[in-house]
């Protein structure tokens, strides 16, 4: 066989900070401003899990309709979340936060509720326990 030698594909790896230069640009153009004070955002999704940010950066712009948080993001379950989100939800959520109590009662359900039956007379057994043990009687001192 005749021919030059494989050459290997190169692989143009695209960095974040030409992704992230690019949002703020555009941020820019539609002229957001920073909101400051905010300590944590709880983007809640339809499944139940939360995407959570702490202290984010939070930036607007009200006429464009566009908010931007940008951050380090955490994914949670809400269950782990109780009881500080528990003000923050919905209708939808709050349905969905009962409805994950209710699969839990159903499935940690014991199976006997009774109450045992009585299998022999309490009374019946400390009378023969107290004959089995007779006391000991103990002289101190004199002759008796």
């Amino acid at each position: 066989m005749l021919g030059t030698a494989r050459r290997k594909k190169k692989v143009v790896h695209k960095t974040t900070a030409l992704d992230d230069k690019k949002l703020q640009s555009n941020l820019k153009k539609l002229s957001v401003t920073n909101i400051p004070g905010i300590e944590e955002v709880n983007m809640i999704k339809e499944d139940g899990t939360v995407i959570h940010f702490n202290n984010p950066k939070v930036q607007a712009s009200v006429p464009a309709n566009t908010f931007s948080i940008t951050g380090t993001a955490e994914n949670k379950r809400i269950t782990d979340m109780l009881p500080g989100i528990l003000n923050q939800l919905g209708a939808e959520s709050l349905a969905h936060l009962k409805k994950l109590a209710n699969n839990v009662t159903t499935q940690y359900k014991p199976s006997d509720d009774d109450v045992p039956e009585l299998v022999g007379d309490f009374e019946e057994a400390s009378k023969n326990e107290t004959k089995e043990v007779q006391p000991q009687q103990h002289h101190i001192g004199g002759e008796s």
